[in-house]
């Protein structure tokens, strides 16, 4: 929590209250008031909209039985004598957002300090003498060696980290630090000028002079490519009133090097880490000697958990069977012959799932295995897993709107690592019915109680098929004769037992008249031999429609 302090404290958090504690933070929680609080140990909670003092207090109160670390609200933060007391028994400090920052860009900024998994904790492994990926650190040693606030950014002008000393910087700074990223009229008047061109063309520092005009930028700039090699990582960005001297140009291409080892790290540390979180989630899910201790390392062992399973219509429709089959080899693989678009948006929703499902809970473990996403989410043993699992993942559909139409697959609830991987199959069977389309009824969330009949259907035409059965009987003379005269006696069977018999609702789906319809219905009668009023042979009828005889 102090590391948290030092480098958000002057631009972001201000500590209203407490000390912080020396434990490590266990994860970023958002705060819920009307659910039960799902907290790690040391949790920082974002108690969002909370603003009464008798809700503060009883929600410190709440925190403290927890254990957690801290509680952040917007400021100003009442913090009359009750809240004072109930931060004084409880032992969580009170700490406030400053306004203009949005709690997204807090979560974000404190997960980018948390990635490595250690605040506080610096660890045997350097570069440079700072440890290994903290670009914070970087930016802070950097600062130090350049006398003037810092930024690193991407390829895309959003922010990395940045130091200290903010506050000598110009309003323009500001607002790229708040919202994480270059404001676009910065970006784009950086570039009519020239200055990205300059920069990834040359690895000496770029000086960029204030543009007349705007009263948000009036404290000169000095930039360098990050690189590795020839691919450019990024850059560094430094507030400075005058040119630099040789020997500050020197220190910041020394610097780039520094910071193009420390982002390169980064990047490892998140592949490998992808790559371990993968297996540990198949393995889970496929069960077997070693799921327990998969589940185990996840964090999730002794508790309830659901599977979710997150596809997009066109790229997931191979059936999930063979993924399954593949096993762990197959863990994050793409299907032969998938473009590199479709690939990344699968990861693209993939994360944004991950990150969906962690600001819910921390101990949530989502990865993209073959074609699927699948997603392990806790659950509160006594309650309606599955129906609240619908809830988040609905919820997270709307958010991300209608791009790629992906759709979520809701499992059963596990109580232990035995059954996941029942739970995976009942998500998988569900995930077939929902990239089916028409037969999903146009659902993008659904649990196997909501689809059970169109995944048994399903079920029934894949054994159809493995037995190469065709139809029989009189389904099978109506399809010759629509074939041989081309008539449509087919069609009409199907609306009629689709209407149940309502000969007025079937011929209005035909376009037909009534009279047409019975005619209609009385020659495929007389051409199959069906007795319609029999109902063995209606539901014999309809089900080899169903099963073995394509619309098409």
């Amino acid at each position: 929590m102090r590391r948290v302090l030092d480098d958000l404290g002057v631009t972001l958090l201000e500590l209203v209250a407490g000390e912080p504690p020396a434990a490590q933070i266990g994860g970023v929680v958002i705060h819920d008031p009307v659910d039960e609080p799902a907290l790690p140990r040391h949790a920082l909670v974002l108690g969002v909209g909370v603003r009464e003092p008798d809700e503060i207090a009883a929600l410190l109160r709440t925190l403290g039985r927890h254990e957690a670390a801290g509680l952040v609200l917007r400021l100003p933060v009442p913090a009359p004598q009750p809240v004072l007391d109930a931060v004084a028994a409880s032992g969580v400090p009170l700490l406030g957002l400053t306004r203009g920052a949005s709690w997204a860009q807090l979560a974000a900024l404190l997960r980018s300090l948390l990635a490595e998994g250690d605040v506080g904790d610096d660890g045997p492994e350097t570069l440079g003498g700072l440890p290994s990926g903290d670009l914070f650190a970087v930016a802070n040693a950097v600062a130090a060696l350049m006398d003037a606030p810092v930024t690193i950014e991407d390829r895309s002008s959003r922010v990395l980290a940045f130091s200290g000393r903010q506050d000598e910087a110009d309003l323009s700074r500001v607002e790229t630090i708040l919202g994480r990223q270059v404001p676009e009229r910065y970006s784009r008047m950086l570039t009519e000028r020239g200055v990205f061109r300059d920069l990834y063309r040359s690895d000496q520092p770029v000086y960029i002079e204030p543009p007349g005009g705007l009263a948000d930028f009036i404290v000169p700039r000095a930039a360098v490519a990050v690189r590795a090699g020839d691919e450019v990582l990024g850059s560094i960005w430094a507030a400075v009133r005058e040119p630099l001297t040789p020997d500050r140009e020197q220190a910041m291409r020394d610097a780039a090097r520094l910071v193009a080892l420390h982002m390169l790290r980064i990047r490892a540390g998140a592949d490998v880490g992808r790559r371990l979180r993968t297996d540990l989630v198949s393995t889970a899910l496929e069960g077997g000697t070693g799921a327990g201790e998969a589940v185990s390392r996840l964090g999730l062992a002794d508790q309830p958990v659901v599977v979710l399973a997150l596809a997009v219509p066109g790229i997931a429709n191979a059936d999930l069977t063979e993924h399954r089959a593949a096993g762990a080899s197959a863990a994050g693989a793409s299907t032969a012959g998938t473009s590199a678009a479709l690939a990344t948006e699968r990861q693209r929703l993939g994360d944004g799932l991950a990150m969906h499902l962690n600001a819910i809970h921390p101990r949530c473990a989502i990865a993209l295995i073959g074609d699927v996403t699948y997603g392990l989410l806790p659950v509160t043993a006594g309650t309606d897993g599955e129906q609240r699992a619908a809830r988040i993942a609905a919820d997270f559909l709307d958010r991300i709107g209608g791009r790629g139409q992906a759709v979520i697959a809701i499992g059963h609830v596990a109580s232990d690592a035995a059954g996941l991987p029942a739970a995976r199959a009942h998500a998988d069977r569900v995930l077939r019915v929902l990239l089916g389309g028409a037969s999903s009824g146009g659902r993008r969330v659904a649990c196997l109680s909501d689809v059970h009949a169109e995944a048994l259907l399903m079920e029934l035409r894949d054994l159809a098929a493995a037995h190469g059965d065709q139809p029989t009987g009189a389904v099978a003379r109506l399809l010759r004769y629509d074939a041989e005269h081309g008539t449509n006696l087919v069609d009409t069977l199907r609306a009629w037992l689709d209407a149940f018999g309502d000969v007025s609702v079937a011929a209005a789906a035909m376009f037909v008249h009534v009279n047409t319809f019975r005619y209609r219905l009385r020659r495929l009668a007389e051409v199959s031999g069906i007795d319609l009023t029999d109902p063995e042979q209606r539901f014999a009828a309809m089900l080899q429609l169903r099963v073995m005889s394509r619309r098409d």
